[in-house]
């Protein structure tokens, strides 16, 4: 697949050839914050029966490992677009005995050549500039009577983050997941309006309503920042 780079967004090759264990917390919100209701709506939705699934933006891993824990007979895939993290996730694949696999793709681009039942996207498309186009190519891949389940950000994220850019140090101690320095850099596409989306717009392209994860996985926490970065899935 063919790489495509976006200048205003995270070099994400330099950002993993890189990291350490912190940069890789700041980076994996997905294990905290939306592991437990995804586990939560697989279950609900899928009974014990999944027969492939990928995992777009997958970072780490965190997500990935799990469904493959979970269903040991299905067929399950990481992208992510940095080259280093997906070797380390081959290597702990092997050390774990888990047969997964794990490509690269580049959003908005995502032609997998296949279809899953589950395509989810944690945490990623605040970084792609065509958001748009990235969401109906995420849904193409999505196998009819499947889900696409996406975090993205909103109208209410784009108020609240360029607050926060405005002045980080009033936002953004110390313990902080996000550096004050880089923030606005980081978030540059959310603050600008350019990665955005809503109920209504993914209605609009896909031609079918997002419900709210947290409706089917009603055991779940709902992580604090649900109201302006949603966390929805979409059937097919």
């Amino acid at each position: 697949m063919a790489k495509e780079t976006y200048t205003d967004t995270i070099d994400w090759d330099e950002y993993w050839d890189e990291a350490g264990e912190d940069r890789r917390e700041d980076t994996s919100p997905s294990a905290d914050l939306v592991l437990e209701p995804f586990v939560e709506f697989l279950t609900a939705k899928l009974s014990d029966e999944l027969d492939a699934y990928a995992d777009v933006g997958c970072g780490p891993g965190d997500l990935v490992f799990e469904v493959a824990e979970r269903y040991p007979d299905a067929t399950v895939v990481g992208y992510d677009s940095a080259e280093a993290v997906l070797l380390e996730n081959r290597d702990h694949a092997r050390e774990a005995g888990l047969d997964v696999e794990f490509k690269q793709a580049v959003l908005p681009a995502f032609d997998p050549g296949q279809r899953f039942d589950i395509v989810s996207c944690f945490f990623t498309l605040c970084y792609v500039r065509d958001i748009e186009r990235a969401l109906v190519n995420l849904y193409d891949a999505v196998e009819p009577g499947g889900y696409l389940v996406v975090h993205y950000h909103n109208r209410f994220a784009q108020a609240h983050y360029s607050s926060i850019a405005e002045s980080p140090s009033e936002y953004l101690d110390e313990d902080s997941v996000w550096n004050p320095e880089t923030f606005a850099k980081r978030f540059e596409l959310v603050i600008q309006g350019k990665s955005l989306l809503s109920y209504e717009r993914i209605h609009e392209l896909l031609g079918t309503w997002p419900q709210s994860v947290f409706s089917v996985a009603d055991d779940a926490d709902r992580y604090r920042a649900h109201r302006y970065e949603p966390l929805v899935y979409v059937p097919k």
